[in-house]
């Protein structure tokens, strides 16, 4: 196998309100693909797609009940904690909810979390032992 993670879909509850979010707050762009039933945002080395929460259960063959914490987070690195600062501004004055403010943290970094209107968590972080391109 080769190791690859391509698309990361997020089961959305208002598409629209999603793509606001994402395209329009936080500026990412929207790429081929997309229509009025799913949103592909290109990323550095990999795709976001956001869906409608129902449709992604249905095509996946399980329920679409349920809630609180989904087991996984996704993160955006950044190149100090001042970026993570702005870039933590950024996403509240777009929408979303602030529920760990960045600050130092146990592991010598600098991050905080914020979560999206579908409640799915982003961590914002400044890691001095992982390098970005």
């Amino acid at each position: 196998m080769e190791p690859r993670i391509s698309i990361i879909t997020l089961g959305v509850g208002d598409l629209a309100r999603a793509r606001q979010f994402y395209v329009e707050g936080l500026g990412l762009p929207v790429g081929p693909g997309s229509s009025e039933e799913i949103v592909f945002l290109p990323l550095t080395g990999v795709t976001l797609a956001l869906y409608p929460r129902e449709a992604l259960a249905e095509d996946a063959t399980v329920s679409a009940h349920g809630s609180g914490f989904r087991s996984f987070t996704l993160a955006h690195n950044l190149r100090s904690p001042a970026e993570v600062d702005a870039f933590m501004a950024h996403a509240l004055a777009a929408g979303a909810t602030l529920v760990k403010p960045a600050q130092e943290v146990f592991w010598g970094g600098y991050s905080g979390y914020f979560a999206d209107p579908d409640g799915f968590l982003w961590e914002v972080a400044y890691n001095p032992f992982f390098a970005l391109p």
